[in-house]
Formats: structure tokens, sequence, C-alpha cells
């Protein structure tokens, strides 16, 4: 069981990494300090896109249309410092205490 604690753990981690490098090179993209015509960056924008978009396209077809400002980053960061909160309370479980 402490295995599949530390790979939610780990994924969760990850997923938690992925978007904030996502949302940090959407500012920097935004604001022309990055330029999406660089093949490296272009590259791992795709790539960063490809990896999220299955985790945010659920939640942009439930909330409203906000115009430009797209929301559904920061309602999966809620969900997963919930699921943080749930896993780090119900760790007795998985580590048999």
């Amino acid at each position: 069981m402490v295995t599949l604690y530390q790979t939610i753990d780990l994924i969760l981690s990850v997923i938690w990494f992925l978007m904030i490098a996502h949302i940090i090179m959407s500012w920097l993209i935004n604001f022309q300090v990055l330029n999406l015509r660089q093949p490296l960056v272009a590259t791992i924008w795709d790539g960063l896109n490809r990896l999220l978009e299955p985790v945010y396209a659920p939640i942009r077809r439930i909330l409203p249309n906000t115009g430009g400002l797209d929301l559904a980053p920061l309602v999966v960061f809620i969900i997963i410092i919930i699921l943080r909160m749930a896993l780090q309370n119900n760790a007795g479980f998985f580590l048999g205490y």
C-alpha cells in the first residue's frame, strides 16, 4: 500500500509541476519573451499542451465561457490540492498506521 500512496503522490506532483511550467510558459509567450517560431519553444509548448489538454478539456466543458480568461488550470490546481490533502489525511490507511 505504501507504493500506491507514493505513486499517487508522485503523479499529482508531476501534474502540478507540468501545470506550473505551462502557466509560466504561457505568460512568457503572451508577453513576447518567448517566441513560438523557435523550434525548441514550439516543441515544449506543443508537448505541454498535449499532456495537459486531456486534464483541462472536461473542466472547460463544465465551466461557463469567460472570454479570454481560462479558469480550467485554477480549478485543476484546487482539485490537486484537495486530492493531496485527502491523501495526506488518509496516509494511515496506506501506510498501515
